[in-house]
């Protein structure tokens, strides 16, 4: 019989901080498959099956990084042209690279040459994450222009709750982790890094004719969209309605039809995002762990898939219950954490 000791408070928090570090560096980790992927492929005679999944990874995971950097670009059009630049330039770039590939790589010492095939291979599913992301922002600018002939969007508001202590607010969110989120983008990664390879395989005489890079390109389109679609949509199909009050003493969720009381000197965690897909609020105290993200979920008709500001009251109280606040440099994420 083995003894095990329990789980300190110590150790519980280095896990979760783990885990939290791996979900908010993809650009890191990206730059850690795609390394593998050159030791895997200078160490091999020839291009394995796990080193075209890091490099499918690590192409995803640096465009996924550079997309989100562009989003939280202010003002809006910087971030547009820097988007735009990039995707074009990199689309270019692959083009250019397929067109002279052998002239490329002739005369390249091996290694070498086992950097640059990796390079080219990851840069596929990153133009295509990077152009998913431009089809993102097209779709909201034309959802701006029909707005134009209603009401526009708003923001949700904190109003006065009645007959109680404090003010809340009501939004749409999908009840989900970061964590969760994540490995869900990551397992459809390999999910459509499997499809590809598997349609290649079968139309290895059309493989031949178009190049296999340039078909890797086309399969991680027309594979990798519909997918990316799909599961936009399975997340949009588990919004719910909630809302966050703050009172004097005490902060109040609902979520659904679940509802939480969590009293300030017992919340031991606190987080809350703004704006962008990630707009978020985590809380973790007194037995409650919950992420909202309100960013992915379909709005309420008339409202904007943001949270508002948190009050100045709602500092204040934080920081007398023992709570220290961290900002982001944009003051669009605010961090509480125990002392």
């Amino acid at each position: 019989m083995t003894d095990t000791a329990p789980e300190t408070t110590s150790e519980r928090r280095l896990r979760r901080e783990i885990g939290r570090r791996f979900v908010r560096a993809p650009f890191a980790w990206g730059l850690l498959f795609l390394i593998a992927a050159m030791v895997w492929t200078i160490a091999g005679d020839d291009l394995s099956f796990f080193a075209f999944l890091l490099m499918l990874l690590g192409g995803w995971s640096v465009a996924f990084s550079f997309v989100n950097a562009t989003m939280e670009m202010r003002p809006v059009r910087t971030g547009v042209a820097v988007h735009l630049g990039v995707a074009a330039g990199l689309t270019a770039g692959m083009i250019l690279v397929i067109e002279s590939d052998d002239a490329l790589l002739a005369g390249l010492p091996d290694p070498v040459r086992a950097v640059v095939v990796v390079l080219q291979i990851a840069a596929g599913p990153a133009a295509g994450w990077i152009w998913l992301g431009l089809l993102s922002r097209l779709t909201d600018l034309i959802g701006r222009r029909d707005a134009k002939r209603r009401p526009p969007p708003a923001a949700p508001e904190w109003e006065r709750e009645e007959g109680r202590d404090g003010s809340g607010v009501e939004f749409t969110a999908l009840d989900l982790r970061m964590r969760t989120l994540t490995l869900a983008i990551v397992g459809v990664v390999l999910a459509v890094g499997l499809a590809g390879t598997a349609l290649l395989i079968a139309f290895d005489d059309a493989v031949m004719r178009v190049g296999a890079r340039l078909a890797i390109i086309l399969v991680g389109v027309l594979v990798g969209l519909p997918v990316y679609l799909l599961l936009r949509g399975a997340l949009r199909r588990r919004t719910l309605s909630c809302g966050v009050a703050f009172g004097t003493d005490e902060l109040r969720i609902r979520a659904g039809t679940a509802t939480h009381r969590i009293p300030f000197r017992h919340l031991q965690h606190l987080v809350w995002r703004t704006r962008s897909d990630y707009a978020r609020i985590e809380v973790r105290g007194a037995g409650v762990d919950l992420s909202l993200i309100a960013g992915l979920a379909a709005p309420s008709p008339g409202r904007t898939g943001e949270l508002p500001a948190l009050p100045r009251r709602v500092f204040r109280r934080l920081e007398l219950a023992g709570l220290r606040v961290e900002r982001s440099r944009r003051d669009e994420v605010v961090t509480f954490r125990r002392v």
